[in-house]
C-alpha cells in the first residue's frame, strides 16, 4: 500500500510511521500542508494518491478551542471533510482520529461506539463535526488521554513535575481511560489495512481518575505518591474554561466482532514507557 499519514509529527503519527513496514509511507508534517488551507490538503493527497489516509492530526489545545472556535472547525472538521471527498476520489480508504470529548460524560457506565454523543465544549463539537464530515465509509477512532514519548501530553508534564518538590493537586471526578500512542497505533494501522467503516473506540484498558493515574506515575517512576493531592475540578485555580466530561472511559462493542484483541492494562505500557525514558 500507499499510505499518507497526515500529522504524523504528533504522538500517535509518530508511533504509526513504524506500523506499515511493507508499505509506502509518506508521513506529512504540519509543513507538509495547511490543514486550515483546503487547496493544499486537496493538492497534498493528490500528489501522493495514496490507498490509505491515516489523518492523526487535531487541534487539540482543548481551552484554546473555546477563543479559538474557527481554528478548531477549520483543522478538526473542514479538513477531515476535505481529507474525505479527496480519499474518494483517488479510492483511498481515510482512517480520522477522534476523541471522548464528543461525549457529554453523564453516563454512568463506559461510552461504546453507538451512545448518543452530546459534546459541550467547542473541542467536543469540532471533533463530532468531523467525524459527521468524513462519512461512513471512514473509519473513526476514538480514543482519550493520549501518553507517549512525543511532547505534548500529560505524562510528561507530571514527569517534569514531579522532578521538583511541590505537592501536584489533580483532580478526582474525572473518570478515563489512559491510551499510549504505541499501543493505539497498532490498532489504528490494522483498521485502515481492513478498510474497516464505522467508529471504533480505542483505549487501553483501566480507568482511572486523573489523580490515581498521576499516583501511579509517581509510583512507577520511583516517586512518592503521597505527593499527589486529589482536588474537585470546581476547585480549580484559575477555572478551566472548556468543560471537561466527568466520565469519558471508553469501552468497545465492535473490536470483538472484528477479532481484535482490546489493548492492555494501561499500567503495562506505561511501566515500559517510564523504564524507557528514565
Amino acid at each position: 500500500m500507499r499510505v499518507l499519514i497526515v500529522g504524523a509529527a504528533g504522538q500517535v503519527g509518530t508511533e504509526l510511521v513504524s506500523c506499515f513496514p511493507d508499505d509506502d509511507v509518506i508521513a506529512a508534517r504540519r509543513s507538509d500542508a495547511d490543514l486550515t488551507d483546503t487547496e493544499a490538503v486537496r493538492q497534498l493527497v493528490h500528489a501522493v494518491h495514496p490507498d490509505l489516509i491515516v489523518n492523526c492530526a487535531a487541534f487539540n489545545a482543548v481551552d484554546r478551542c473555546e477563543t479559538e472556535p474557527e481554528l478548531a472547525m477549520a483543522v478538526n472538521a473542514t479538513a477531515v471533510g476535505v481529507l474525505a471527498e479527496a480519499a474518494s476520489r483517488c479510492d483511498a480508504h481515510l482512517v480520522t482520529l477522534s476523541t471522548d470529548y464528543v461525549f457529554d460524560g453523564t453516563k454512568p457506565e463506559p461510552y461504546v461506539e453507538s451512545d448518543m454523543v452530546n459534546p459541550r465544549s467547542v473541542y467536543g463539537q469540532s471533533k463530532l463535526a468531523g467525524e459527521v464530515l468524513a462519512g461512513h465509509d471512514s473509519t473513526i477512532v476514538r480514543t482519550s488521554w493520549v501518553c507517549s514519548r512525543t511532547p505534548p501530553n500529560m505524562l510528561l508534564t507530571v514527569l517534569r513535575l514531579l522532578g521538583g518538590d511541590d505537592t501536584l493537586r489533580f483532580v478526582d471526578d474525572q473518570i478515563g481511560c489512559p491510551t499510549f500512542a504505541a499501543d493505539l497505533a497498532g490498532v489504528v494501522a490494522e483498521l485502515g489495512r481492513r478498510r474497516h467503516a464505522g467508529i471504533v473506540h480505542v483505549a487501553n484498558e483501566g480507568s482511572v481518575s486523573w489523580f490515581q493515574f498521576v499516583q501511579e506515575i509517581a509510583r512507577q517512576a520511583g516517586h512518592d505518591p503521597s505527593r499527589v493531592e486529589a482536588i474537585s475540578t470546581a476547585d480549580l485555580v484559575p477555572p478551566r474554561p472548556a468543560p471537561r466530561p466527568a466520565n469519558s472511559v471508553l469501552a468497545s462493542e465492535v473490536l470483538a466482532t472484528l477479532g481484535i484483541a482490546p489493548l492492555r492494562d494501561f499500567r503495562e505500557p506505561l511501566r515500559e514507557l517510564l523504564s524507557s525514558l528514565l
